[in-house]
C-alpha cells in the first residue's frame, strides 16, 4: 500500500509542479519545448502506469458498502459527467490545448462550467470512491478527481498569465463551479442546455462505457444493465 500511495501522490504532485511557470521554464529552457513535453510524458505516464499496477495486486480493504439506492444514482451522475465530457470537445473549450484566444462568448457547455472535462474525471471519482468503498480505490478515484479540479484551477491560472484580459472576460461570464454561472447571474437558466450534440453524443458514450464496464478490471455490472454483480 505504501508504494501505491506513493506512487499515485508523486502522480499528482509532479503533473501540477511541472507544470507551474518556474519548473516549467527552467526545464523548458534546458530542454527546450519538445524535450519538456517529452519528460513530463514520460513521468506522468511512468508513475500513473506504476500506480496502476500495485493497485491490481492490492487486496480490498472494505471501509463501507453503498447501498443499492446509490448506484441508480451514480448512474444518473455518470450521464452527466458523459454528457459534461462530450460537451469539452469543441472550439469554444477555451480551457483545452491548442485553441487560439478569441473574445467570442461562452457558448454550449461552458455556460454550466468553463471546465466540463475537468468536472467529468471528478464526478467519476466520486461515483467510483463512493461505490466501491475499497481503501485503494478511495485513494485512486480520490487522487483522480483531486488532481482534474486542480488541475482546472491551474489552468485558470495559466491562461489568464498567457492571454490576460480575453480570458478574465471569459472568466467573468463563465464559472469555475458547476451552475455557478446561472447561480451568480451571470447566464441564463436556459443555459443548462448545451445543444444537441453534447446531449446525445454523451448519452450515447454513457450507454457505451456503461456496457463494457464489466470487461474494464472486472468491474462490476452497473446500472442500465444490472447492479453490481
Amino acid at each position: 500500500m505504501t508504494l501505491f500511495v506513493v506512487l499515485i501522490l508523486g502522480f499528482v504532485v509532479t503533473h501540477i509542479g511541472m507544470a507551474t511557470p518556474p519548473i516549467r521554464d527552467g526545464l523548458v529552457a534546458k530542454l527546450g519545448e519538445k524535450g519538456f513535453q517529452a519528460l513530463y510524458a514520460v513521468v506522468s505516464l511512468a508513475l500513473l502506469i506504476g500506480a496502476i499496477q500495485v493497485y491490481k495486486g492490492l487486496e480490498p480493504q472494505i471501509l463501507w458498502v453503498a447501498p443499492t439506492g446509490a448506484w441508480h444514482v451514480a448512474t444518473l451522475v455518470m450521464l452527466l459527467a458523459s454528457i459534461l465530457m462530450v460537451g469539452s470537445f469543441t472550439p469554444a473549450n477555451k480551457a483545452l490545448a491548442g485553441v487560439p484566444a478569441t473574445d467570442r462568448p461562452a457558448s454550449g457547455m461552458m455556460r454550466i462550467t468553463r471546465h466540463p472535462m475537468m468536472w467529468a474525471f471528478a464526478l467519476w471519482a466520486v461515483v467510483h470512491a463512493t461505490l466501491s468503498g475499497s481503501l485503494p480505490t478511495v485513494i485512486l478515484a480520490g487522487s483522480l478527481g483531486a488532481l482534474a479540479l486542480l488541475g482546472a484551477a491551474h489552468q485558470d491560472m495559466k491562461k489568464r498569465r498567457l492571454i490576460g484580459e480575453s480570458w478574465a472576460r471569459y472568466q467573468a461570464e463563465t464559472s469555475f463551479w458547476p451552475l455557478g454561472a446561472q447561480l451568480s447571474g451571470k447566464q441564463p437558466w436556459s443555459a443548462l442546455w448545451p445543444g444537441l450534440f453534447p446531449v446525445a453524443g454523451g448519452v450515447a458514450l454513457w450507454l457505451l462505457l456503461t456496457f463494457v464496464h464489466p470487461v474494464l478490471m472486472e468491474a462490476p455490472v452497473v446500472p442500465p444493465w444490472g447492479f453490481g454483480q
